[in-house]
């Protein structure tokens, strides 16, 4: 159960780009930093690799810039688990080396980097070339703008990649419950939060020891979800995913809504009605005693195992048991 969860993660002051910037010589630190900051960006600073990759982990910025020599992890070894994790293949990175040779920037590249600056840093071309990759990834992402994970391009590719595999798969579908009489009670801006605080809690328990790192977490729009793990978690995630799920709604209502656990709004026919508490609905479908065979028939079965989750009281599972 969620006691206290961290609400600073759910809310920007502003719109600002944020990139975290990492390299162990402080001078170039403060220098970049400020330039940064004068071009209206927030900026995070490290001064090895190790910690760059724990705060992308935490908290994903929008673009990272990463020394090639850090002591304990190099750029190359953070690019590298970077791209290993489906969450942050998208992720812009810039290596930056004070050894701009050819082979360098090849194995750099080679690795996902996006771009490649040799030092000493020209201040006007890391800002051209910043602003040229987030341009760049705004119009071709795939991911959902506003939790960052992966969209339906991704989830088709994986699901694809998964069957083809012919390995263990579960497919969890998550749908809220009463999202939209949330929605309409508390505004858009608050139903953002929530989609945020869900899109956080999935990738904590896929990424926290819980799951590993063939699990993958996607958005698949709206108050939709979508996880792909092993048959063998399947159950025990979901259990996770309600508990924290249950923990946290609490605290996105009033005084008065948390302690009669329910809200009053209006429901699709205008009716004044009222309506429990958020809630989190899980289907669950894998090939444990049936085949999965494509995108299409995972997708039906996922929709339809969700819908008798949706119809049971409060956060519910339900796992296709049919063969």
């Amino acid at each position: 159960m969620v006691t206290n969860y961290d609400q600073t993660r759910l809310v920007s002051s502003d719109n600002k780009h944020r990139i975290l910037l990492a390299d162990d010589e402080p001078d170039l630190l403060i220098v970049i930093k400020q330039s940064l900051e004068m071009a209206g960006f927030h900026v995070e600073t490290v001064d090895n690799g190790r910690q760059a990759l724990d705060s992308i982990r935490a908290r994903a910025p929008d673009i990272a810039i990463l020394d090639l020599r850090m002591p304990g992890m190099d750029g190359f070894e953070v690019c590298r688990e970077l791209r290993k994790d489906s969450l942050y293949e998208h992720l812009p990175l810039i290596l930056l080396s004070a050894a701009g040779t050819r082979d360098t920037k090849i194995k750099g590249l080679n690795l996902g980097a996006d771009d490649f600056i040799t030092k000493p840093v020209d201040l006007q071309e890391l800002l051209a070339r910043i602003h040229m990759i987030l341009k760049r990834t705004q119009q071709g992402l795939d991911a959902n703008p506003l939790t960052r994970l992966p969209g339906n391009v991704s989830i088709q590719r994986r699901i694809k990649e998964a069957i083809e595999s012919g390995k263990p798969l579960a497919v969890l579908y998550l749908d809220l419950n009463q999202f939209k009489a949330y929605n309409d009670a508390y505004g858009f801006e608050a139903g953002d939060k929530v989609i945020k605080a869900t899109a956080d809690i999935l990738v904590k328990l896929t990424r926290g020891g819980k799951g590993v790192v063939e699990d993958f977490v996607g958005h698949i729009g709206g108050d939709d979800f979508i996880v792909l793990t092993h048959p063998k978690r399947m159950e025990a995630l979901s259990r996770d995913i309600i508990t924290d799920f249950d923990g946290m709604a609490p605290i996105f209502y009033n005084a008065k809504d948390r302690k009669n656990k329910k809200i009053v709004s209006t429901d699709r026919q205008g009716r004044v009605v009222e309506f429990p508490l958020l809630s989190i609905a899980i289907g669950i479908c894998h090939n444990g005693l049936r085949s999965l065979t494509s995108y299409a028939q995972i997708s039906h079965y996922g929709a339809e195992l969700k819908k008798f989750a949706k119809q049971q009281p409060g956060s519910a599972y339900v796992v296709d048991r049919r063969r």
